[in-house]
């Protein structure tokens, strides 16, 4: 719309200066000028339109030429009598129609300089009053209001990218509540799957329950544990392989620190499996599974267990790596 709208007052402008009511003293200048005039202007809204909404600077450069020639050659093609005839000032609109475009085309500088090249070759041409009462009012109204739209354009353009980025900002915390309180209500129906037989059993008996029910007990508590500090590390393999050491008399020890943050998800199934297989051969007094922040490795499993009247000996030392080897 706006390319047609430019092309638009060229076509308009050109052809008031073809028009023209007595024969210029040598019109060939005016033909050149007008036609210099048009290929600036196709140049300046077509060149790199597709790309940038920033003008070339070949393009620029060919505008600022047109507007320092076009002026001159139009003069020149007339007698000074005749240069403030309607058909002999088409080039004061033409040549700020050029600094506007220069303008919308974030050209700046040139767009005022150009602005700056009318005034001076008007007032050398047909004096400075003579030039704001045929048309260089109206360019320089042109240029200056192009410039300030141009400006509120870019704020309003900088505010909807700020505006987007807090919206993005916003739906991706809201997406990380609907994920978390997913996860917080899937924990609560395991706490409740794992712990609600054996509370109801403590409380029905007003907590006189068997050692094997306590056992329960304790495996429940470890396993709530498990699920709340080293949940990313928890899959029913390695759930099952816990409570089997827990049975035989093992204390286990979960810590999540964010070992697994970063790996995709097939690679972190084969970390889980691979736990699960180490613990399943794991015969230590005590098991610490660790998943800390380390460029290599992703979990570690330490086994400690009583070497007579010493202290704990370590008997197994396993490193799962984040890249599969």
């Amino acid at each position: 719309m706006t390319t047609a709208l430019a092309l638009g007052f060229a076509v308009y402008f050109a052809a008031r200066g073809i028009g023209w009511v007595d024969q210029p003293s040598n019109p060939l200048l005016m033909i050149v000028g007008i036609l210099l005039f048009l290929a600036a202007m196709l140049v300046a809204v077509l060149a790199g339109a597709s790309h940038s909404v920033r003008m070339p600077l070949g393009a620029t450069l060919l505008a600022t030429v047109a507007a320092a020639g076009v002026p001159s050659l139009v003069s020149l093609s007339l007698e000074a009598s005749m240069r403030g005839a309607p058909f002999a000032t088409w080039y004061i609109g033409a040549t700020g129609l050029l600094g506007v475009v220069c303008v919308v085309r974030r050209r700046f500088f040139f767009g005022w300089l150009i602005l700056g090249i009318l005034a001076l070759s008007t007032w050398a041409y047909m004096g400075l009053d003579r030039a704001l009462t045929l048309g260089l009012v109206g360019s320089i109204t042109w240029v200056v209001v192009a410039q300030v739209l141009v400006l509120f354009w870019n704020r309003a353009i900088r505010d909807t990218e700020r505006l987007t980025d807090v919206q993005r900002g916003v739906s991706a915390w809201h997406a990380s509540q609907l994920v978390r309180q997913r996860e917080r209500r899937v924990r609560t129906q395991r706490a409740l799957v794992i712990a609600g037989p054996v509370l109801s059993r403590t409380v029905a008996t007003r907590g006189e329950i068997t050692e094997q029910e306590r056992l329960e007990a304790r495996l429940a508590e470890g396993t709530l544990r498990d699920e709340l500090r080293g949940a990313s590390l928890i899959n029913d393999a390695v759930r099952s392989m816990i409570k089997d050491a827990r049975r035989r008399g093992s204390v286990v020890s979960v810590f999540d620190e964010g070992g697994l943050e970063g790996i995709d998800e097939e690679r972190a199934g084969q970390i889980r499996d691979e736990l699960a297989a180490v613990l399943a051969s794991a015969h230590s007094d005590r098991v610490i599974i660790r998943a800390g922040r380390d460029d290599t490795n992703a979990v570690t499993v330490v086994g400690r267990s009583a070497d007579g009247e010493s202290e704990d000996a370590v008997d197994l030392w396993h490193e799962i790596r984040r890249v599969a080897e």
